[in-house]
């Protein structure tokens, strides 16, 4: 063995100590209630595809037409001749599902995050996150050059003491004493707050309203991240901020296509002006290949569907399992929000904990794999239950039977 493979497998053998190593598994089905591991089906409540849309038929047909007629591959990136027409057409239904003039799609969800925060940010400026967002925000945050600032999560006080000394800071460097042009032009330092609506692991919503106050009272923007919102909140179902009626309000709305929508990829959604920018100035998109003209093709049509009557009928049925699933629990000891979502976080604490629970739940044929640290916190680990609209009835049932033979031996163990 070499010392390069040997240092290697210790620091693999340290993750393994700590409870902590992961690997891959293979799945043999398409997305679905039921998956296909090592030739046995699983009750799968871990997929974050909320509507069901992944293996819909409408959307498979929508990829196989872009196939035929644009191949597999998009050849090159968008600047250079990769932007085809299944692009600019994804683009023109995300802006009107939105209500926004313009949108732009990118390659995955944390290419979004990284060319948007890196295009509009440098180091003059001042990002402010919650402590619990993505790490795909974390990173972008972190790379950006801003100067970082963390709130604790869905702090509002918190947020407001560090909108306080951001403000201050800027006070005592005006535009004039900005060290050379920022981005080519002459421009006072920003700052922007970054938040997730719905956020990933504990399903709980975002102050939303009062985040928005904050930041017009400070001169702050607001960039919202709707990936666990969007299709299941607001009248047209396009996230929170419509749900709220707050979407006029925030300067840049992110997304990803892989969620609800069933596909992949990522987006934001905002003014001409900002997508005109991020076209120029986000690196993950210039410097990447354009995404493949069928998973764009697909995202177009799950958009569509979503919109329909049947993306509300769909919505209607999720909810319909995720109130199934929490009454079902009630008098168990397993903790879980009040708050309505599709995510439903089963906490555990110990790392060893959340590991034998999924074990359990395995040899009973129910696939939620443990999420533990670096995902979550230390001593935070949970069962991360996702439904879907294409769960039935019976399959929520047996998950909550499931459950209670699992659940913990008391509710602060």
């Amino acid at each position: 063995m070499n010392a390069f493979d040997h240092e290697l497998i210790q620091r693999l053998g340290a993750i393994r100590e700590q409870g902590l190593y992961r690997e891959l598994r293979r799945i043999d089905s398409p997305q679905g209630p039921r998956v296909q591991i090592d030739g046995q089906a699983f009750l799968n409540f871990s997929s974050n595809d909320y509507l069901g849309l992944a293996n819909e038929p409408v959307i498979k047909e929508a990829m196989h037409k872009a196939i035929e007629q644009f191949g597999a591959g998009s050849g090159a990136s968008r600047l250079i001749c990769g932007s085809l027409a299944s692009h600019h057409e994804l683009e023109e239904a995300l802006a009107r599902f939105k209500g926004t003039p313009a949108a732009l799609s990118f390659s995955s969800g944390y290419t979004t995050a990284l060319g948007a925060l890196g295009a509009l940010l440098d180091h003059d400026d001042i990002v402010i996150i919650d402590k619990l967002v993505h790490a795909s925000i974390i990173d972008a945050a972190r790379l950006c050059g801003a100067k970082l600032r963390v709130f604790a999560h869905n702090d509002l006080d918190a947020l407001e003491k560090i909108l306080k000394w951001a403000d201050r800071r800027l006070v005592q460097s005006p535009k004039s004493k900005v060290q050379g042009p920022r981005f080519g032009v002459q421009s006072r330092p920003r700052i922007l707050i970054v938040t997730e609506s719905v956020f990933s692991m504990d399903g709980d919503l975002a102050h939303l309203r009062e985040i928005i106050e904050l930041k017009e009272k400070y001169g702050a923007w607001l960039m919202l991240d709707e990936a666990h919102a969007t299709g299941l909140y607001g009248q047209h179902r396009r996230g929170l901020a419509e749900a709220y009626e707050l979407a006029d309000r925030v300067e840049i709305q992110m997304g990803t296509l892989g969620k609800a929508l069933g596909a992949a990829g990522g987006y934001i959604c905002g003014s001409r002006a900002l997508i005109d920018l991020l076209i120029n100035r986000a690196r993950s998109f210039i410097f990447s290949t354009a995404p493949t003209p069928a998973t764009a093709a697909a995202a177009t049509a799950a958009i569509r569907l979503v919109q329909s009557s049947e993306g509300e009928e769909r919505r209607v049925q999720l909810w319909a399992r995720i109130d199934q699933l929490k009454s079902g629990l009630v008098g168990s000891n397993w903790e879980f929000p009040v708050l309505r979502s599709a995510i439903v976080p089963l906490l555990l604490g110990a790392e060893e904990k959340a590991m034998c629970s999924a074990a359990d739940l395995r040899a009973s044929r129910i696939f939620i794999p443990a999420i533990r640290y670096p995902t979550v916190a230390r001593g935070q680990a949970r069962l991360r239950v996702t439904l879907t609209a294409a769960h039935s009835a019976v399959d929520v049932q047996t998950l909550v039977s499931a459950l209670r033979t699992t659940q913990p031996k008391s509710k602060d163990g």
